[in-house]
């Protein structure tokens, strides 16, 4: 409105709220903070990071990154981060001090904002890996050549199952395969140890569905949890041999 003119610094070509233009209140407000005391736990076997209750980005690399950084800045209600640039001030064997060069659009305008932060690094081991150290699992995955008599011998037939495990691995989601506590190689073929149920039975389910594999399913009671039994499933998955046909005798011949 014409006559109106910014109390701070009495401009009146810019738009005003409250009275303050948008340079003058930027001036006056906190943008953005850190908390006081910044943690980040990470698992440093996996990378997984602890967040609230649940373990989160495992395959994660065990230094902080930005993607630690910079959810923890507190962001002004009317401000909206666009970027942040970190650069380390100092660092201990487990607290880094740093800084943060932001850019921040604050009332129609964007502009630059720096800030302080103090990052501790705990190392936890996260549940997945304190199990797969601990040879936990509740699901077994045998890898099998198939029922018919063979003259395969093992180390063949291991090679074989190991190529198509491979592939088989290659369909499968990221949590499935991290599933995999550990493998062993054995004369019949092979033994891949499972954390999670449910995962062996969908990776069990492509090599049906995509590898022809037959698969049958049992279960041990291994416990009791909670008042509950709990059981320990073995997928038993078989791959016949490939048929090899002989080649066409060339053109002409007897």
């Amino acid at each position: 409105m014409k006559g109106e003119f910014c109390v701070v610094c009495g401009a009146t070509d810019r738009p005003l709220t409250e009275g303050v233009c948008a340079e003058c209140a930027a001036g006056r407000t906190e943008l953005l903070s850190a908390p006081a005391r910044a943690v980040v736990v990470i698992c440093p076997t996996c990378g997984a990071r602890k967040i609230g209750a649940r373990w989160e980005r495992s395959g994660s690399s065990p230094l902080l990154t930005a993607h630690d950084l910079t959810p923890l800045v507190r962001v002004h209600p009317e401000a909206g981060l666009r970027s942040v640039h970190w650069e380390e001030l100092s660092s201990t064997a487990t607290v880094r001090e740093l800084l943060g060069t932001a850019r921040v659009r604050f009332r129609g305008a964007e502009r630059e904002a720096r800030i302080a932060m103090s990052v501790r690094t705990e190392h936890q081991t996260c549940p997945d890996c304190s199990r797969k150290s601990g040879r936990f699992y509740t699901a077994v995955v045998q890898l099998r050549g198939g029922a018919e008599r063979s003259n395969e011998k093992p180390p063949a037939l291991r090679a074989r199952l190991e190529n198509v495990w491979s592939e088989i691995l290659a369909d499968a989601r990221t949590d499935w395969r991290r599933a995999v506590s550990w493998q062993e190689g054995l004369p019949e073929g092979w033994d891949v140890f499972f954390t999670n149920t449910l995962a062996a039975r969908s990776i069990a389910r492509i090599a049906k569905q995509k590898f022809g594999a037959s698969v049958k399913e049992s279960a041990s009671l291994f416990g009791r949890k909670h008042g509950q039994e709990v059981y320990r499933v073995t997928f038993c998955l078989r791959f016949p041999r490939p048929s090899v046909v002989p080649p066409l005798p060339p053109t002409g011949a007897a």
